[in-house]
């Protein structure tokens, strides 16, 4: 069997190399409108953070994304981040990798 290469992305809280599925994107659009993209397909400028809840704490406490955009983030959006990484991190106890 083949060995496939496996995708990986640089996490901007930490600067580690990791595979693309231990990780979770965030865009940036035209309209400077930043989400959060379960599916890695949006239009618009992407970041990626580790799956890991400490990391997304740490990020909204730096500021990462911010930094990374050049525009100012509200909170709501690194809470709905912190939010959305421990649900995955849930999932993947639960379910394992899919």
């Amino acid at each position: 069997m083949v060995q496939r290469k496996v995708p990986m992305r640089k996490d901007i809280v930490t600067g580690e190399m990791v595979p693309k599925k231990q990780l979770v994107r965030v865009v940036k659009n035209k309209e400077n409108e930043v989400s959060i993209d379960p599916t890695g397909k949006k239009n618009g400028r992407g970041a990626y953070i580790q799956l890991n809840v400490e990391i997304a704490k740490k990020a909204k406490k730096e500021k990462t994304f911010d930094k990374a955009f050049g525009i100012k983030i509200k909170d709501d959006f690194y809470d709905e981040l912190i939010a959305y990484v421990d649900h995955q991190v849930a999932r993947i106890e639960l379910f394992g990798h899919a």
